[in-house]
């Protein structure tokens, strides 16, 4: 009979170690039941924050979490294990159920610290660690900004964590102040250098930074909160988040007996077991060696262990690598080894460039041969090369590395690394266990490299070398765009603009290796042609080219319904305008949504009721959205200088102009934009594919955003420029950007692959150093000539009208398999295949 594994606490280490036991269980010898004290599965706590970007929980939830397709796991979501009986082996829940185990395994993680301020009870302070507790934070930023119409905060907390949240805040309209009682920012990662830069690079983005204090006491104040610091200073604030530091949560272990650290962590051995044999600890509620670690990847590394362990194995626990890169608020930091010169006879050499924002410094041997550690700030692009030769010989001279010649590490190069050297800390996969995944198993591509080793699996940021390592091993990573074109994406838009061809059949016959193409091509060809003129995408010989999004002109959604989303250009929009989607909407019987791109969306429609509900908006003057397509959603904006007190240019209207500027253009990938009015940026511009924020003097651009899956800040492209010069750089920046990305290749992933990154693009899009600039303006012209809208197009057209009357939901004939159910006074859709279809 299976035995039985119960683990408790279901955060990115407990379940790591579910689907390591998974994963290695081939012969079903474990039954796992996982106790959540939260009422939903295991989520990216480390991703956070992002959370503020959509407040969407199922966006930070892992893969695979709720093991509904698992039998061999039992999840329970909402019930906190109360108590721990060893003797008898079973653990018992809040809500009363005991559960028997054979091996248990504590992941309590660990808990905020919130240190003895007097107030700290007061309504309007919160902890930083959950998304309840970014759900309590948001209802009091809500209630600050309807107050003071923005708020002011409180960080507690200068490290990793309260810059989090002070991002969080900013992100929600607050301004927050970050009081920190080390002289620096995150004193654990950066020496006093890096953090001088950091706290001017942390300012600049609107942030107050009070080091080297305290916060004395918080008092309420008149319907808000009064904070004074160790140094005297008053600060008026609608909020207080704690973030001073995390302590493991070991309670449950201390009321079972078992032992515990001095400070606090549960102890365990190098195979991560506790005094009692049957129970481990893993994550931050563990003690090993006398530390507890606050990082997921030492935990994930734990629960790798006890996974090995549980199945006979004999693994321990292989060592911590603490180094760490992150992001915040759009500033690169990362510090790696002996990044505060701990070791006897460490030399420092450091390249601080107040010019261009960036402090780097290598800690190395007293004979200057081998690389104790480092930190980076303001451009952490070595990082990757650099912490894979900790505690190795130097490949050169240790100011060589850090210059800014040569990029990625100066010298360095992957062929530098030995084979021992981790490549993946979060997985710690080795460079010699990708080149044994590369030449044994056939491993050709990064997709292929992830899910055989799990490198890049989990934060993704060595998936920039995981390619070069691929390179370096002799693997040709093929550009073609499919079995039935051997050129890449650009080189076919290239072939297409140059011979003029206009249809696919003469594309492939000509240029292609034969056949009559697939799913992969004929979208690509589709978006090539659209983007070049090649009119109506519903036309013959375009038609068929499409996916069903396009084909359809609308988004189908799950229940095989499709949504309408018409334009609404910067969010700007008339009540008379509004009265037509309502109206339509309940006509139509359609759920309706205002999204984060500042567009209401209009869910629920067949496809014989597309052409009916498109001719009431086009009459009302709406038009496409391309919400379906792989071109320009919206182009978001704030109510800039028109209304807010601290705008400094009419955002709305520029964002007005950028989207009917750019509707239609077809891409590589889809396309968001944003216009702030101001640096308080709450149109979030820095997170989008081209974002324009507003100054005194003009307009800054940056580009290569995105919000994704993997979050990444736009960079400045150009500062302060009037808007006849933003708009040429604009224009440039996406026709250069629509002639050479690849297929479904995001601005963010082009910029990061392009060889030269931004200063190559500057060069050639601002500086012009390839002499096409007049050339992608002319482009640009020419489909801001010619756009139509592709409603309009079909409402005109009997011949695409036909289209979509010949499916089984034609007029008088209802798709039998389409389902509602009502949630929240509106229809939702029921899933296709579900009982309830079914049974209808």
């Amino acid at each position: 009979m299976a035995r039985t594994l119960v683990v408790v606490g279901n955060g990115m280490v407990g379940h790591r170690l579910v689907q390591a036991v998974r994963d290695r269980d081939t012969d079903g010898g474990w039954q796992v039941v996982v106790f959540a004290e939260e009422p939903r599965p295991a989520y990216d706590r480390v991703a956070l924050t992002s959370y503020v970007d959509g407040w969407d929980p199922l966006g930070l939830q892992l893969d695979g979490a709720e093991f509904t397709d698992d039998p061999g796991v039992e999840l329970v979501l909402g019930d906190a294990v109360a108590s721990i009986d060893r003797a008898a082996r079973t653990v018992t829940t809040a809500a009363g159920r005991t559960q028997p185990y054979d091996a248990l395994a504590l992941a309590t993680g660990s808990a905020p610290f919130v240190p003895p301020v007097p107030g700290r009870d007061l309504p309007g302070c919160h902890v930083y660690r959950t998304i309840d507790d970014l759900d309590a934070i948001r209802a009091s930023a809500e209630r600050a900004r309807a107050g003071t119409g923005r708020g002011a905060a409180l960080v507690i907390g200068g490290g990793l964590l309260g810059l989090e949240a002070a991002k969080a805040l900013r992100d929600m309209g607050l301004s927050p102040h970050v009081v920190e009682l080390a002289p620096r920012l995150m004193p654990l990662q950066v020496d006093e250098g890096g953090g001088a830069l950091l706290k001017r690079l942390i300012e600049d983005l609107d942030v107050t930074v009070h080091p080297g204090t305290s916060t004395g006491a918080i008092e309420p104040d008149r319907g808000r909160l009064l904070a004074t610091l160790g140094n005297g200073t008053e600060l008026d604030v609608d909020l207080v988040v704690f973030s001073a530091g995390i302590r493991p949560r070991d309670q449950l272990a201390r009321d079972a007996g078992l032992p515990v650290g001095e400070r606090g962590g549960i102890l365990v051995d190098e195979a991560c077991r506790t005094a009692d044999p049957h129970v481990y600890a893993i994550g931050e509620c563990a003690n090993l060696d006398g530390r507890v670690y606050g990082l997921v990847a030492p935990g994930y590394s734990m629960a790798e262990v006890v996974a090995d362990r549980l199945l006979g194995g004999t693994a321990t626990f292989p060592g911590a690598d603490m180094s760490t890169k992150l992001k915040l608020m759009g500033v690169d930091v990362a510090s790696f080894g002996d990044a505060h010169a701990a070791t006897e006879g460490a030399l420092e050499v450091v390249v601080n460039d107040a010019v261009k924002g960036t402090y780097k410094k290598l800690v190395v041997s007293d004979d200057a041969k081998t690389l104790l550690g480092g930190v980076l700030v303001g451009d952490a692009a070595d990082y990757a090369l650099l912490r894979p030769l900790v505690g190795r010989p130097l490949p050169g001279d240790p100011g060589a590395l850090l210059a800014p010649a040569g990029g990625g590490g100066g010298g360095v190069g992957v062929d530098a690394l030995p084979d021992e050297a981790q490549v993946c800390s979060c997985n710690a996969v080795t460079k010699g266990a990708i080149r044994a995944a590369v030449h044994e198993q056939g491993c050709d591509d990064v997709p292929k490299l992830k899910s055989c080793t799990r490198a890049g699996a989990s934060c993704g940021s060595c998936v920039p070398m995981l390619k070069q390592l691929l390179s370096s091993f002799g693997v040709e990573q093929s550009k073609a765009v499919c079995e039935h074109f051997t050129q890449s994406r650009a080189e076919l838009y290239e072939i297409v603009r140059v011979t003029g061809i206009t249809t696919f059949s003469d594309l492939i016959e000509r240029h292609g290796t034969g056949g009559r193409g697939c799913d992969v091509c004929k979208p690509v060809a589709a978006s090539i042609l659209a983007s070049l003129g090649n009119g109506h995408i519903l036309t013959d010989g375009q038609a068929g080219l499409q996916d069903t999004n396009d084909r359809f002109l609308a988004n189908i959604q799950r229940n095989g319904t499709y949504s309408v989303v018409p334009r609404i250009p910067g969010g700007e929009i008339t009540p008379e305008k509004l009265l037509v989607l309502a109206q339509v909407a309940l006509d139509f019987g359609l759920y309706t949504k205002i999204t984060g791109g500042q567009r209401i969306d209009l869910f629920g429609a067949t496809v014989d009721q597309l052409p009916v509900i498109w001719k009431r908006l086009v009459d009302a003057g709406f038009e496409s959205g391309h919400a379906y397509g792989k071109s320009l959603r919206t182009v978001k904006s704030c109510v800039g200088e028109t209304w807010c007190r601290y705008g400094v240019q009419d955002s709305v209207g520029l964002a007005v102009e950028l989207e009917l500027r750019y509707r239609g253009l077809r891409s590589p990938h889809k396309l968001k934009s944003g216009v702030s009015g101001c640096a308080r940026e709450c149109a979030e511009a820095r997170g989008k594919d081209f974002g324009v924020i507003a100054t005194d003097n003009g307009w800054n651009l940056y580009v290569g955003g995105n919000g994704g899956t993997m979050p990444r800040h736009a960079d400045l492209l150009v500062s302060e420029v009037d808007k006849e010069t933003l708009l040429r750089v604009i224009d440039r920046f996406l026709m250069f950007y629509i002639r050479t990305a690849d297929r479904l290749q995001r601005t963010s992933a082009w910029l990061d692959a392009m060889e030269g990154g931004l200063d190559h693009l500057r060069d050639v899009v601002v500086h012009d150093s390839l002499g096409i600039a007049a050339e992608l303006e002319a482009q640009m012209a020419e489909h801001v000539r010619g756009y139509a809208d592709e409603w309009a197009g079909v409402l005109a057209d009997p011949e695409k009208l036909a289209r979509f009357t010949s499916f089984v939901n034609a007029p008088g004939a209802p798709d039998p398999t389409i389902a509602f159910r009502e949630e929240r006074g509106q229809r939702v859709p029921v899933l296709l295949g579900t009982p309830e279809v079914i049974s209808r």
